[in-house]
């Protein structure tokens, strides 16, 4: 813990770290939120990086970020502006100024700070001396000299030194933010346990960082975040793509089947695939396919074979499976499909955020097929919903789209542990052998028809892509057969509304201004709605996670408001969608298209705006 005993108490704060792409950012940033979850603080965290695998250094467009936001109090986002920027080079400080709040704490590398790097950045003027900084509590540290003068008894050559640079910002953060040494070796150790040697060169870093703090007058009075006093029980920090590989497991263990994943790498879906194929112990099989359409034709090869399947990519990966999709709508065989939305189109912005694939998730495939589309609102949550479309799938005999985002997959929050028993049971249609089967006989509360595994005996069975006849499954070209099997496979999935949870409404039941939201825009809406609430403002908010079909609550819910605004991350998509489903209502829209989250500023303004007009 710090020495000094000047602190002050906050109820949270926003750190954003900030440099080039090979200056370990985003290990920095994991590093200080997991001492924040060990300590007992709320957090969540916003990756943002380039695209480019080797960005060019020293330029705007190569800075790469991390945002921590830690709090005493709940948190619902990674935060609007920073209190706390890490900078390691002049375009980093650049880039992230104009997201400090006043008065902030800025510490730079001022080794970094020379006429080379300014021209890199382009700056016209040299920002330490500018009238730019004034307002902020600027620290500049001289982090390059100081972590060679401490290794250079170690053997290390230059370059692997001056990647333990970001070390030395951690023993700054440890001693501004009084946090356990401990803690933040033990991580070190763990990152680097096949490489002790530089295991403790990061350490001894680390212990300079935090005694340099301890003698500048800059750094006189630190601060304290107290635990979480909200948040009871097992936690741990997971980003939103390992709780979606788990919540698929879950799935599996909870429907007794085996776990098959068919995927090709796409950004920024990959980690799904990673983390899952490390738990062959848990019966999962992970199949890394040449291509997208090798990908899903794998899982819907391995549900026809008796597997709990799925496939996950992002958004030019659902175009290219869009064919197999329909046939695995057509076979109505059980397949999950995570897209983890990216900024687009073609290839677009593929580490940065946007909620633009709605209607391609929605409406993407040829002919008449409609597939239950839901969304994760929160890291943590992705678990819930990739179980939450594990069951949809089993139990309805259906393919279902999960849709999350670059914000979610990258971003991190705390995960409440599981306790396996307290999940629902997922109860899987299958056939018993040797007794009279129809491939498309349907159970009458639901529709959903009858798995056959291969090789179950007396279940011969023929399911395809061409159109099948009601009940026997045998190819039919019959016009009125097409049109009863088409309303059939729609009715079944229409019957989901009966089986999803209340649409819950925060706020008012009734009054002036009804907010919506689905997906990941969730955490900010919701905390601008609670700010303005708290007010005794007249408004209430609605998030989606079942967008189609939608909950059977939401018209009633709707004409109980004289406005509503939808929010998203896109031109309008779910508000389109809101309004071929429920016509009869006006939709008003807040869109924002710039690859980045909502800010709870900016929502604030917005739902303000409206309340006073």
């Amino acid at each position: 813990m710090a020495k000094n005993n000047n602190f002050k108490e906050l109820e949270r704060i926003v750190v954003k770290f900030a440099g080039d792409s090979g200056d370990g950012m985003q290990l920095t940033g994991s590093q200080f939120s997991d001492a924040a979850a060990i300590f007992g603080n709320d957090l969540a965290t916003f990756p943002d990086f380039p695209s480019e695998i080797r960005a060019p250094q020293g330029t705007i467009a190569g800075v790469s970020g991390f945002q921590v936001h830690i709090g005493h109090a709940d948190i619902h986002t990674s935060g609007d502006k920073a209190d706390v920027l890490v900078a390691m080079n002049p375009a980093a400080l650049k880039y992230n100024l104009p997201y400090c709040k006043p008065g902030a704490t800025i510490i730079i590398d001022v080794d970094s700070f020379d006429e080379k790097s300014y021209k890199k950045a382009n700056c016209t003027e040299d920002p330490l001396v500018s009238d730019k900084l004034q307002g902020f509590n600027v620290i500049q540290a001289p982090i390059t000299s100081l972590t060679h003068a401490t290794l250079k008894e170690t053997g290390l050559d230059s370059k692997t030194i001056d990647k333990t640079r970001n070390q030395f910002v951690t023993g700054i953060l440890v001693y501004l933010f009084n946090r356990d040494m401990e803690v933040v070796e033990q991580f070190i150790r763990n990152k680097f346990k096949k490489k002790p040697e530089l295991a403790e060169a990061n350490i001894k870093v680390i212990k300079e960082g935090y005694n340099y703090s301890d003698t500048i007058e800059a750094l006189s009075t630190t601060y304290i975040v107290n635990p979480n006093i909200n948040r009871k029980g097992k936690f741990r920090t997971m980003t939103g793509n390992q709780a979606t590989a788990w919540g698929l497991m879950a799935g599996a263990e909870k429907s007794g089947l085996e776990l098959f994943l068919g995927s090709y790498p796409i950004t920024p879906a990959t980690d799904i695939l990673s983390e899952l194929s490390i738990h062959k112990e848990l019966g999962v099989k992970t199949f890394q396919a040449e291509d997208e359409i090798a990908g899903i034709n794998s899982a819907i090869g391995a549900a026809y074979a008796g597997s709990l399947s799925a496939t996950t990519t992002s958004g030019p990966g659902l175009s290219l499976k869009s064919e197999a999709l329909g046939l695995a709508f057509i076979t109505e065989l059980p397949l999950v499909i995570v897209n983890v939305q990216r900024g687009g189109p073609s290839t677009g912005l593929p580490t940065k955020t946007e909620q633009t694939d709605l209607m391609q998730a929605l409406w993407g495939r040829n002919g008449e097929a409609p597939i239950p589309v839901i969304a994760a609102s929160s890291p943590a949550d992705c678990f819930d919903y990739a179980f939450e479309a594990c069951k949809i799938a089993v139990e309805h005999m259906t393919p279902v789209i999960l849709l999350t985002d670059s914000y979610l997959a990258n971003g991190s929050g705390l995960w409440p542990i599981v306790d396996m028993n307290q999940l629902p049971a997922i109860k899987p249609r299958i056939a018993e052998a040797n007794t009279e089967y129809l491939p498309y006989r349907r159970d009458e509360v639901t529709l959903a028809r009858t798995w056959a595994i291969p090789g179950t005996p007396g279940t011969h069975h023929r399911v395809g892509g061409l159109e099948k006849l009601d009940g026997k499954g045998s190819v039919s070209h019959d016009p009125h057969n097409h049109e009863k099997m088409v309303q059939l496979r729609a009715a079944k999935v229409n019957k989901l509304v009966d089986f999803l949870p209340e649409q819950k409404v925060y706020g008012k039941t009734e009054g002036d201004l009804l907010v919506v939201g689905w997906g990941s825009s969730k955490g900010a809406i919701y905390s601008a709605f609670d700010e303005l609430s708290s007010e005794g403002k007249d408004i209430a908010f609605t998030n989606f996670n079942y967008l189609f079909p939608l909950p059977k609550e939401t018209a009633d819910i709707f004409k109980k408001y004289k406005r509503i605004l939808v929010c998203e991350l896109n031109s309008g998509q779910f508000a389109h969608h809101l309004r071929t489903q429920l016509p009869q209502f006006e939709y008003l829209q807040y869109n924002k298209i710039q690859a980045q989250p909502f800010m709870v500023s900016e929502l604030l303004s917005k739902f303000n705006e409206l309340l006073e007009a």
